[in-house]
Parts: C-alpha cells; structure tokens; sequence
C-alpha cells in the first residue's frame, strides 16, 4: 500500500547511515528532493499504520541523504530509534542484534553531532543544550530499556544529558540511572561520592519540574517518588545525618506532633551520629519527651478503663500469647467505639502473625480491623508483611515469587489509602522488588507480562504478573 519506486529505491537499507556529508543535511538543494520527500511521506503514513517494514525501508533511503528533512525538524531521527528497535524485536541473531543496536546508537550520535556543530536551528546556547540532552536522555532510556547494554555506557549517557541539560532533562532517566547507581555501587562499580552527586543532580532536575513544570509535574512526582524509593536501599551506606536532616526536616515540620516521625528522626539522626547538641535534633527530642509524657498518662489512664485489654497486654508482655489473644476477644467484644476496637483487633492479628504464626486466621482479623477503620493502612501493611515472610513456603520458586507481588500489593494500597504509612510501605515494596518473577520463567510458563494469576498456596491472591 505504501510502496514507492524510484531511483533511491534502489540504494536499499543498508545505505542508511553511509554518505558521512549527508549527516546534518536536508533535501532543500538535494536534486533527489521530490523522491526524499515521497519517501519521507510514505514511511510517515507506514508509522501509523504500523507497517514496520515499508516504514524502515522508506525511513532509511530518506534518512541517508536528508536526515533533517526539510532542515525545519527532527523527527525522523527519533523516529528511526522506534523503526529500528522494532526491527530489533524481530531480529534472529546475536550478530544482526549487535549491528542493530550499533545503528540506534548511531542515530543519536548523529544528531548529537549535529546540534553541537550548529546543524540543529536552535534560537539560543540554553536551547542547543537542552536538544543534546534530550539525546543523551533518550539514549540512555534505549540503552536500559531496549538495547541491555552496559551499566556504565548507559551512566555515561545519564552524565551527559545531565552535564548539558541540568534541570531541563526528561523525567524517563530516573528511573534507570537510580537502579543503576544502585546496582553499580552495591558491585564496587562506582564510588560513593559519584552517586551522592548524580542523587542530587536527579532530585534538583525533578524539584525544579516539579514546581516549574505545570504539565508534568505530577510525572516529574512520581518519577522522583520512584527514583528515591530505589534509592533508599542505600541511603543509610551513602548518606551522612546531614542528609537525613534535610529529607526529615520538612516532613517534620508539617506535622510536629506526629511520633512516629519524631521516633523515626530521633532514631536515625543518632545513628548516623549526628551531635547531641545539635538544634534540630535537640528540638525534636524535647517535643518527644513531652509528647512521651502525656502519652504515657494517656496509656494509663486507658488501661485501667480498660481492664482486659490491659490485661492483654500484661500476657502478650509476659510471653502468654494465646492467653493474650483470649483477653483481646474479652476486650473486642465488650468495645463499642469503632476505632479502638480495630487496634484491638490489630494486635490480636500481630499475636497471630509474628507469635503464633497462624498466618490465615491473622490476615482475616486484619481485613476486621481494616474494615471498622477505613482509611488505615497498618492492617494491610501486616498482610504484606505476612506474604513476604510467608513466601518461601509458598510452593515453587515461580509461585513464591507470586506471593512477593501479592506483598507489593498490599503495601501499595495501604499507601495510597493512608498517607501516614506512605513513605514505609514504599521502602517495603521496595525491599522485594528483586525477588520479584523473572522474564525467563514467565516465557518457560507462557505467561505474558501483566496478565493476572493466583498465588495459590493459603494466600490465593490474584496478581497482576510483573517481572523485575
């Protein structure tokens, strides 16, 4: 259907990238001009349509004597990165796969060349910039995503788009340079001090999006949100308590009277060794004492209203655990206020769980206590907890990984129903993502990514299949 012949035709496929001249020109004084512009129109219409093949063999014949077109665009370049990699999809061999891969990366060499010899119409140096980032962006998006190559061409791809574009770059390298500073760090493949530059890089980039880019902002959030939940996994190995001042700092300061993180604070600030005198720390440690002492009352003053929870409490802190789970019940039923009785039931399925290990009849008194408190996260935090330290009995290894995405589930609803566990569960969830199923397995088993299975085991969750 979209067939074109002419004299260029024949020059076929693999003369796509050969004229060196040809690299930055358009087809405006080309005598091949009217062809170049048929064959730029024809694979344009292939695209949206899908038919891959006329749109690479029109897309290459263009592309190899007039890559920008009528020197007013640039998207032939990009689109050639999505022609080839789907002809890279369809490739049978290693050897073919290489020289595929070798073209994609020729491709935004290209243009990089191009916008750094002024090839490119840009209106300003900023502008320039920006366009040769957006490249190194986009490489290192393919490097990771389509084309597996090595960890460190990739970062130096990610350092590039960061060096020329700064705050300006796409939300899209987040993700792969977090997992690769990562992984890179945790291999003795790059120093602390170079991913504690490239954390501050990405989070300044997605700061500044975040407030200054209306239309993206919430992708600029998200990316950021995932981006440092991968990068959590180090943290505590890269960062001094200079930092977690910094990340607790205005966590703190809007919401003072929340233990929780007053406890988190205190807790980590000390042990990174942060000085005792130091204000924000010393101002976060007199609050709690305050905070502990009208707590305390209040505990008191609850247990002795309440006899048999005290006395619950009293067996559980003995070692007493089925007594314990009796007096809950006691207390359970003689409790009338919604609220309380959900705790209750909280720490009966805790006992249940992490003392008795009665694994089913504890995540159904935590869906009671989800259910008299919507909007609570803890419940379903405890059900992951409970998959995840449940898994390794779970069957197979296929079927064990199931219940670990049956875990990062749970404690992605609890975060997005209650913002008060949001940053644990996060953490959590994130803890498990390398145990999650694998590619190969799930091609072994014919189960395509996002198709929705059951755990089995006395978990029996249904989950959407997604592979690490």
């Amino acid at each position: 259907m979209y067939r074109f012949k002419s004299s260029l035709f024949l020059l076929g496929a693999v003369l796509w990238l050969a004229d060196a001249n040809a690299q930055c020109e358009s087809w405006n004084n080309s005598p091949m001009k009217e062809d170049l512009i048929n064959h730029h129109v024809i694979y344009k219409g292939a695209l949206k349509v899908e038919d891959w093949k006329t749109a690479e063999e029109n897309w290459a014949i263009v592309f190899s004597k007039a890559p920008m077109a009528d020197g007013e665009r640039e998207s032939q370049f990009w689109d050639g990165a999505e022609i080839l990699k789907w002809k890279l999809s369809q490739a049978k061999d290693d050897a073919e796969k290489k020289m595929i891969k070798d073209k994609i990366l020729g491709i935004y060499k290209q243009y990089i060349n191009c916008a750094m010899s002024g090839n490119i119409m840009v209106k300003s140096e900023e502008e320039k910039n920006n366009k040769i980032a957006y490249a190194y962006g986009r490489m290192a998006f393919d490097m990771y995503y389509s084309l597996n190559l090595p960890y460190s061409q990739n970062l130096e791809a990610i350092n590039n788009a960061l060096k020329y574009g700064g705050v300006n770059n796409e939300y899209i390298i987040f993700d792969p340079a977090a997992s690769i500073a990562v992984y890179q760090f945790k291999n003795n493949g790059m120093p602390k001090n170079d991913v504690i530059d490239l954390y501050t890089k990405l989070n300044d980039c997605a700061d500044y999006n975040i407030n200054n880019n209306e239309a993206l902002a919430d992708y600029y959030t998200q990316a950021k949100e995932n981006m440092n939940g991968t990068f959590a996994k180090i943290e505590d190995e890269i960062f001094d308590y200079t930092f977690f001042k910094d990340k607790f700092q205005p966590e703190y300061e809007s919401d003072p009277d929340n233990p929780e993180v007053m406890k988190k604070i205190i807790k980590k600030l000390k042990e990174k060794q942060c000085p005792e005198d130091d204000p924000f720390l010393a101002q976060v440690e007199a609050r709690w004492e305050k905070y502990a002492v009208a707590k305390n009352a209040e505990i008191q003053k609850e247990m002795e209203a309440n006899n048999p929870a005290y006395a619950a409490k009293k067996l559980y802190e003995d070692g007493k655990f089925v007594e314990a789970i009796a007096k809950y019940d006691e207390a359970i039923d003689a409790e009338t206020n919604a609220d309380k009785k959900a705790q209750m039931l909280f720490s009966k399925a805790s006992i249940q769980f992490r003392k008795l290990s009665q694994y089913s009849t504890a995540r159904s008194t935590a869906y009671e206590a989800a259910k008299l408190k919507p909007g609570w996260g803890r419940p379903y935090m405890l059900i992951g907890d409970m998959y995840g330290k449940a898994a390794r009995s779970c069957g197979d290894a296929w079927n064990q990984r199931l219940v670990i995405l049956a875990a990062i589930d749970k404690y992605a609803y609890a975060k997005s129903i209650d913002a008060e566990v949001a940053e644990e569960a996060s953490a959590r969830a994130a803890s498990y993502y390398g145990s999650m199923p694998d590619s190969e397995t799930g091609f072994m088993r014919g189960i395509k990514e996002g198709a929705t299975v059951n755990t089995g085991c006395w978990v029996s969750e249904n989950v959407r299949v997604r592979y690490k």
